[in-house]
């Protein structure tokens, strides 16, 4: 069409929003479909937090607040960062935006210029590089094996810089690998950041308290203090607090940076919901202690997924660290054929004819950038994921 702009040929639709109304689709044909595609966790909202948001409409909290979000809520986020991870921020270095992507957007928008490219660990979750195309930036892939556990080594992290790079786009724990950096593979890689100080690092840590097995979260600008002043720290409500559709993601970062990402979100969204923002104000002060038993479950289902994918014919499933996914490898799989004729020749042929074959929504690796792979939610119910890894167990041994 004539009309479209060309800035919307660079980038492709959400493939795991795509998965995710697939299965509704099917579903509302009245197909039985298991969908494993949604990273949202299954528990509901918890009832502080709801009643926070209804006390705050019947307060009238109901106005435009401050583009960068309320007072209280950005109080409320330099209390959370200094008392979780050690870091140190003012207000003024606060940001709340209607969920994590525009703070990708605001951040990406407000810094890159044609030709800036930004280092993408691959499998990445599948906003990023759109991201920064949108914003008129040079995504660089760089390929985090399975053999390194989806993890970007310092090697490739220093063979991917150039005089271009602006930024690195850093995810731990990982979707949609469930990856993990420990502190000391987090060192190796801000010891390279730290010999390059024109690459600036936007850490994604969305996930930060679903880890398993006494693994400890730890962010870059904890690691190394002399990254504070090039970092963005981004987090959000919606993966610990079961807030998805509340939409609230937060930031910390450099004073200039919070300015001129302030300046982009008032001339697209404007402010975050203001109720939602009362909501998140309860989540970061409230009562944590939900928190460590909803991981409790997550764990008992990554446990259980993993061992009954590592059971069927041809897939290979690591044991993630962290978040509610699994990244099998299908690569087992490549070059069979289902019962009616169909060779499996990717990772996404792989979804689709499990989907038809046995209804159960998976999303493919080529979305995240890292072939021939496929992602699992698991933050499902645990009959559901029992049922699901079954169908997945009898469509692998289907191919010949």
């Amino acid at each position: 069409m004539a009309f479209i702009s060309d800035t919307l040929s660079r980038i492709q639709p959400s493939a795991t929003i795509a998965a995710t109304q697939k299965a509704r689709d099917l579903k509302a044909q009245g197909r039985d479909v298991i969908g494993l595609g949604a990273g949202e966790p299954d528990f509901d909202t918890p009832d502080n937090i709801k009643d926070a948001a209804i006390e705050a409409i019947r307060r009238g909290e109901t106005k435009y607040t401050a583009v960068d979000g309320i007072p209280e809520l950005k109080q409320a986020i330099c209390d959370k960062f200094k008392r979780e991870n050690g870091l140190t921020y003012e207000p003024a270095q606060a940001f709340v935006a209607p969920g994590g992507k525009p703070i990708l957007f605001n951040a990406m928008i407000a810094t890159l210029n044609p030709g800036d490219e930004v280092i993408i660990p691959a499998p990445y979750w599948v906003s990023y590089p759109d991201i920064v195309a949108l914003a008129g930036g040079t995504p660089v892939p760089v390929s985090a094996t399975i053999e390194n556990n989806f993890k970007l080594t310092a090697a490739d992290l220093e063979a991917a810089i150039t005089p271009k790079t602006k930024w690195l786009i850093f995810n731990s724990p990982s979707n949609p690998s469930g990856a993990a950096y420990s502190h000391d593979e987090l060192k190796a890689l801000t010891d390279v950041l730290v010999r390059h100080s024109h690459v600036w690092v936007l850490t994604d840590d969305m996930y930060e308290h679903l880890v398993y097995d006494d693994f400890e979260f730890v962010t870059p600008a904890q690691v190394e203090p002399k990254l504070y002043d090039r970092t963005l720290t981004m987090n959000g409500v919606s993966k610990a607090y079961a807030m998805t559709g509340w939409r609230i993601g937060y930031c910390a970062g450099p004073v200039e940076l919070i300015k001129a990402m302030t300046k982009v979100q008032s001339q697209s969204t404007s402010n975050p919901t203001s109720i939602s923002q009362w909501a998140a104000v309860e989540a970061l002060n409230g009562t944590q202690d939900f928190i460590p038993e909803r991981a409790a479950v997550f764990k008992e289902r990554r446990d259980l997924v993993v061992s009954m994918l590592n059971q069927a014919t041809g897939l290979k499933c690591p044991t993630p660290e962290g978040a509610f996914y699994v990244y099998p490898s299908c690569e087992g799989l490549i070059g069979k054929k289902t019962p009616d004729g169909k060779v499996i020749e990717s990772d996404e042929d792989f979804a689709i004819a499990l989907i038809e074959a046995e209804g159960v929504s998976v999303v493919h690796g080529a979305a995240f950038g890292l072939s021939p792979f496929f992602r699992i939610s698991y933050a499902t119910s645990t009959e559901a994921l029992t049922e699901a890894c079954e169908r997945i167990q009898r469509f692998c041994g289907s191919l010949s």
